[in-house]
């Protein structure tokens, strides 16, 4: 599905405007503070119905106005689609398809999906395992929507194994209850693996190419990692079961895929401990990229790639390489720069140019 544009209204320091979306590559450019970055919150927040930057949303509405406000118009097989999202503190979020209210953007299966790069995002490299697990586990849920109620439904069980645990370390009853527990969270646990390994097995070949690609040498790689080798849900439910006095002792559930791990590996090392900033740079792009290649074998709808402030921190073959991986594929990408000689042949025909100054959006160029 293509984004074909947005508009928005009281987002962050837009008072109001429309913007167009190329059909390819779109460069934004203007000065550090215009609101790139804040252009590209607005169509994730549009496709996806949250904040990629903050998880406290009243922080999107303008200053001094009253709510927020984001309409993203999209074009696919079956014809346009527009998706709006309203924001009032205090109030509940509002959301709609095609006019009709969704309880959750992103069970809509008529939207564009969305993948993000922000400077902080190292963090996915770098952070602790649970953020490569939810990040994981949303790549499933765009490859396979079918499979997204495995991991509700993981956690679901997970929850209530827990509480049965802290119930009986306070001395309440329910410990016979255990092994139906445990059944019942490795079974979903089993086929939440099974999907995890599924996905990665699909990053692999395309995550080690365009790590090369994009100047990462030294046999780059992306791994899963569970935390158990289990291969049935009674396999995995005698492991729970033989841990059961360690977990009334802690009170929680110390082993299962919610302590899986996404490695991502240079000469067999991980890059989170051992890369540079650099290198862990180039990873998460790659990985962004082979994501995109993925969805787009599986579903024939690649995500639309938002990527920001990422040139600056690249040298000049790098940036070569970035810019023709994001042109010579189908779909779409929007890059923000502060200079546009940052962006290899941003001249060119087929690439829109936007500007951005205090608030406005001034198209420069629309591909043809």
């Amino acid at each position: 599905m293509r984004v074909l544009g947005l508009t928005l209204r009281d987002f962050r320091g837009y008072e109001e405007a429309t913007v167009a979306i190329g059909p390819g590559l779109t460069v934004v450019t203007g000065p550090n503070g215009a609101g790139k970055t804040n252009l590209l919150e607005a169509l994730y927040f549009g496709c996806t119905g949250r904040s990629c930057r903050t998880t406290n949303e009243r922080e999107v509405v303008r200053f001094g106005a009253p709510a927020a406000r984001v309409v993203v118009r999209a074009e696919g097989a079956d014809g346009r689609h527009e998706l709006a999202v309203g924001f009032e503190p205090g109030q509940p979020k509002r959301m709609r398809v095609d006019g009709a209210p969704v309880e959750r953007m992103v069970d809509v299966p008529d939207r564009p999906l969305v993948s993000i790069f922000l400077p902080d995002r190292l963090e996915l490299v770098k952070g602790p395992p649970a953020l490569r697990r939810g990040h994981l586990d949303q790549l499933v849920a765009a490859l396979w929507p079918s499979r997204v109620g495995t991991r509700r439904a993981y956690a679901q069980a997970l929850a209530q194994r827990n509480a049965l645990l802290a119930r009986i370390r306070a001395g309440g009853p329910g410990r016979q209850s255990l092994p139906t527990w445990d059944l019942q969270l490795a079974t979903h646990g089993i086929a939440l693996m099974a999907d995890r390994d599924r996905a990665v097995a699909a990053l692999r070949d395309p995550f080690q190419r365009l790590c090369g690609e994009l100047g990462l040498d030294d046999d780059p790689s992306v791994a899963y990692r569970p935390r158990s080798r289990a291969m049935a849900p009674e396999q995995l439910a005698a492991e729970l079961a033989e841990r059961v006095q360690s977990d009334l002792e802690r009170g929680f559930t110390g082993h299962g895929p919610h302590r899986d791990e996404l490695a991502m590996l240079r000469s067999g090392r991980e890059l989170r401990a051992y890369g540079s900033q650099g290198q862990q740079r180039l990873a998460l792009l790659a990985l962004l990229l082979a994501e995109r290649d993925a969805i787009a074998s599986s579903r024939m709808a690649p995500p639309l790639m938002l990527l920001d402030d990422v040139m600056s921190e690249l040298d000049r073959a790098r940036r070569r390489s970035l810019v023709e991986l994001l042109r010579g594929r189908t779909g779409q990408s929007v890059v923000t720069t502060t200079d546009l000689e940052h962006v290899p042949d941003a001249a060119g025909e087929d690439i829109t140019r936007l500007s951005v100054a205090a608030g406005h959006v001034l198209a420069e160029a629309v591909a043809a």
